[in-house]
């Protein structure tokens, strides 16, 4: 498996040394998939350090502060910069709460309004006609929101994840899915508005804290894959994913965000609503095949392989706007 390279407990003491403040209740926390990240006491306060491989990504997290609002709660970044060692590193202030993704369908009633509430706080975030796709260094330039699509369908041996198109080709039923899929994803590309929303761009996958009750997000962590495209993008990655995450299926937040007035008061923000997130979803599951093969991973592989192929059969779904 690629993933995050783990530093051991004396590293982190070692580093916290020569940090103000005396560290105390050092812990270890989970759900990154590249970074680890370590929960502590300092001068009075519960931080969070992570180390990991780019610089660029912290920085990202710490540009990110600019978003913050009741409904987007962006977590302070004290300091972002690199380790002796060569490790980029980020100190956080600590949020509490549970994985988004890990919500029990019993409070699907409870976390859909505060998803709703996200979602809209992410649609709301101005922008000035000038604002690029990708907004800020972690990511690579994109000319517009189609190409930064269309450029998810191409494995570019310059970008991080890289080297999965051979595998996709080279098994018969991944390469006639993956072929089908980019070809739709092109086709509906048109249909896709040059929008400049604030995407997050990976809500699940430990990126998102809610409380305990499900009735308030508490953190929105982990801002290196946002841009500024579509809104319906954040909500076609809930609802690809939602199978896997049954409290997220029985919220459908897409249903809610559809509904939202500010959404529905904007001339054109669902016109072929329905295409445009066909085309995400199916977006989103490509590029997740080529993860996936990167990673190594071939359980979540077949699994995503299986959920790309319902997607791409069933067809764009009956949403308002069209």
């Amino acid at each position: 498996m690629v993933g995050v390279e783990q530093v051991s407990r004396d590293e982190v003491v070692a580093f916290l040394e020569g940090q103000p403040g005396t560290p105390e209740d050092l812990e270890a926390l989970s759900g990154g998939s590249w970074s680890s990240a370590w929960a502590y006491r300092a001068g009075g306060e519960e931080l969070v350090v992570r180390f990991g491989p780019q610089v660029s990504w912290y920085e990202a997290d710490r540009a990110a502060m600019a978003f913050a609002g009741p409904d987007l709660p962006v977590p302070e970044v004290r300091e972002v910069g690199t380790t002796p060692s060569g490790r980029a590193y980020a100190i956080s202030v600590r949020h509490h709460g549970r994985f988004l993704e890990d919500t029990p369908v019993e409070q699907a009633g409870a976390v859909a309004p505060a998803l709703t509430r996200l979602l809209v706080a992410l649609y709301r975030v101005p922008a000035g006609p000038d604002t690029p796709v990708v907004w800020h260094q972690a990511g690579a330039p994109a000319g517009n929101w189609r190409e930064f699509l269309l450029d998810g369908l191409v494995d570019d041996p310059g970008k991080l994840v890289r080297g999965w198109s051979a595998a996709l080709a080279a098994d018969p039923g991944l390469a006639a899915l993956s072929a089908a899929v980019s070809g739709r994803v092109r086709a509906l590309a048109e249909a896709c508005p040059e929008r400049r929303d604030l995407v997050h761009g990976d809500l699940l996958h430990g990126n998102v804290l809610v409380s305990p009750d499900a009735r308030r997000v508490e953190a929105v962590l982990s801002w290196k894959c946002s841009v500024r495209g579509d809104f319906l993008f954040d909500a076609a990655w809930c609802s690809f994913w939602a199978p896997f995450h049954p409290g997220i299926a029985a919220a459908d937040p897409l249903s809610a965000l559809l509904r939202a007035p500010g959404v529905r008061a904007e001339p054109g923000a669902l016109r072929d609503a329905a295409a445009r997130h066909h085309c995400y979803e199916l977006h989103i599951g490509f590029t997740h095949l080529g993860w996936n093969v990167w990673t190594r991973n071939q359980a979540a592989l077949a699994a995503t392989a299986r959920r790309l192929a319902e997607v791409l059969e069933r067809g764009p779904l009956a949403l308002p706007g069209d």
